[in-house]
């Protein structure tokens, strides 16, 4: 079982003062020549297991600006590097050498860069006693004998500081506009009146986190995050969404990784998204990470024994990939003190039934101390991404009956517990504060989509003739079915990004991006693990899932992920508030 230790080792003055932890600080007193007169080394080990560990290591040069960088140290046992991101890594015997890559070689006066590894190793794991940087000893200072003999080339590229962990990231902060999505919404006609909002960044697959097909890679975003930032606080917000048989449910966002391929997604996926989260530049970034939506609320809902039950669901409940990867994700990412780590909790129109809710809240605790992690690691949790379901009902509410007959017998609620994502929210996050989460987690909704405006929004509540008369002639959310989930006709954009709306709510999001499909409305062949899920399709007549109805979705979509602009236009017209 994976563990992650908290042990101390700094080498100071002359050598070794401390060898017993998982972080090192590289700090000797070898006088200096040459181009790199001083340097210092942080090597952490982030994660460690009974036969392997990961480690983080930054490297910062307080020597004359260097133009390429080659960081040296030896083992004293028998560890042996098996894979790093950002440096090319080599080992001959106990010796190891990282060199930069072609992006990061350049290192001013005080600038830093940061690289990661995986290796194994048996008995004992001490840190190296000692590195050098081009061949010099890292001296954790410039001797003061020493004056450069040439001025820097470029500025120094020491990061900003990074501010004191917020409670809620959201409040007092910015929040980044992804400028790919941002040029979609402005040039449809009416476009501007929304393209200046935040939305989430989908790191969707491998290949995202460096950027694929031209778009902007993790890295990219960042640095215009910082761009953006200026003096403030600013929220940049990602969704990691890449778990082995993805979304088991829903072919349509079905992914790369095959059920079993747990390993490749921890030391391709989540430890590369790590190495650029910890790059020192981006420590005064508030980094939100949305993790795994549609997964571990499918190993409650759509398994055997239910009727909405899938043989994919069933495989990954009982293989166990979906807590391995959230825990693993939650144990990496919650290392790093500037990101802030949101689950995925559903939505009411899923889980707002007594026996899918209390469930749920119990796997999710599971997940979160999975593979090392704590709940610590949860700053909180999100509902309704990537959905549609209404934020609040106000012409009905679960206490409301007609006639005797209570609403939650209505066609609509169907004895569900909740009516909407406020009151489902906020009633989730008390379950997870009663099972051991901590008291100051907060939620997101995601708002994007359930606005419901336009000429068909009601004014008022329905009439009282009978339940179902009361509920859908007063429902705002006009689906056929609260199961409905792709491309929804009628549907708008909602609140705009907020923080802090209400209690116990960290903020209004908007991560699924408005405009951006969520599968194809028929086949269409791709090499990203997407298949076609009836949902998409107009014309299906539906499943257990929602009762049986029509799909309710829009003709024409592309790919999930991909511009629809049809979807986009109508949901501005839609809009609730109104544009």
């Amino acid at each position: 079982m994976s563990r992650t230790t908290t042990r101390t080792a700094l080498l100071a003055a002359l050598g070794l003062i401390a060898a017993t932890g998982a972080t090192a600080t590289a700090l000797s007193t070898a006088t200096a020549g040459a181009a790199a007169a001083g340097c210092k080394v942080d090597y952490q080990i982030a994660n460690q297991w009974n036969t392997g560990f990961t480690a983080n290591v930054t490297v910062t040069n307080l020597g004359d600006p260097v133009s390429a960088w080659n960081l040296g140290w030896s083992y004293g046992g028998d560890q042996k590097v098996s894979q790093g991101w950002n440096a090319d890594i080599t080992q001959s015997g106990a010796a190891v050498t990282a060199k930069n890559l072609s992006y990061n070689g350049t290192l001013a006066t005080g600038g830093s860069a940061s690289f990661g590894f995986n290796a194994t190793y048996s008995g004992t794991n001490a840190v190296p006693a000692s590195f050098t940087l081009n061949g010099v000893t890292c001296t954790g200072s410039v001797p003061p004998t020493t004056p450069p003999t040439t001025p820097p080339t470029t500025p120094p590229t020491t990061p900003p500081p990074a501010g004191t962990k917020a409670d809620n990231p959201y409040v007092g902060a910015r929040v980044y506009v992804n400028p790919e999505w941002s040029a979609h919404a402005a040039a449809e006609p009416g476009g501007t009146r929304v393209s200046n909002q935040p939305t989430g960044v989908w790191v969707d697959r491998i290949a995202a986190i460096n950027g694929a097909n031209g778009a902007m890679g993790v890295r990219a975003h960042l640095d215009e995050a910082l761009r953006q930032k200026g003096d403030g606080e600013m929220v940049v917000q990602f969704v990691i969404y890449n778990l082995p048989g993805r979304d088991c449910a829903a072919l349509a966002s079905n992914g790369e990784l095959g059920p079993t391929e747990i390993d490749k997604y921890k030391t391709q996926y989540i430890d590369p998204i790590a190495a650029i989260f910890s790059d020192p530049k981006y420590a005064g970034l508030r980094i939100v990470t949305t993790l795994e939506l549609d997964s571990l609320p499918n190993l409650v809902t759509n398994v055997s024994g239910r009727p909405t039950a899938t043989a994919n669901c069933d495989v990954m409940k009982a293989n166990g990939n979906y807590v391995k990867g959230v825990g693993y994700a939650l144990n990496k990412l919650g290392a790093i003190p500037n990101v802030y780590n949101y689950l995925d909790a559903g939505h009411h129109g899923w889980l707002g039934w007594d026996d899918n809710f209390g469930p749920s809240a119990e796997l999710f605790k599971t997940a979160a101390t999975a593979e090392g992690s704590t709940v610590a690691n949860v700053t909180g949790f999100i509902v309704n991404t990537a959905n549609y379901s209404a934020l609040k009902e106000d012409h009905f509410s679960i206490d409301d009956s007609v006639n005797g007959v209570s609403v939650r017998q209505s066609k609509w609620v169907d004895w569900n517990r909740y009516t909407d994502e406020l009151s489902y929210a906020q009633a989730m996050r008390d379950k997870l504060v009663s099972i051991g989460f901590d008291a100051k987690i907060g939620m997101l909704i995601d708002t994007s989509r359930n606005g419901w405006g336009g000429t068909a929004r009601p004014a008022g509540p329905g009439a009282k003739t009978d339940v179902n008369t009361y509920v859908d002639g007063g429902r705002y959310d006009r689906r056929i079915n609260p199961g409905n989930w792709c491309n929804q006709a009628g549907a708008g954009l909602g609140e705009r990004p907020k923080a802090a709306p209400q209690p116990g709510i960290d903020a209004y999001v908007w991560m699924k991006p408005p405009g951006e499909s969520d599968g194809a409305s028929s086949e269409i062949p791709n090499d990203e693990g997407k298949g076609f899920d009836r949902m998409c399709d107009p014309t299906y007549t539906g499943n257990p899932r929602n009762n049986n109805n029509m799909s309710g979705a829009l003709p024409n979509a592309p790919l999930s992920g991909k511009w629809f602009s049809a979807q986009f236009r109508e949901l501005m017209q839609n809009a609730h508030p109104a544009l």
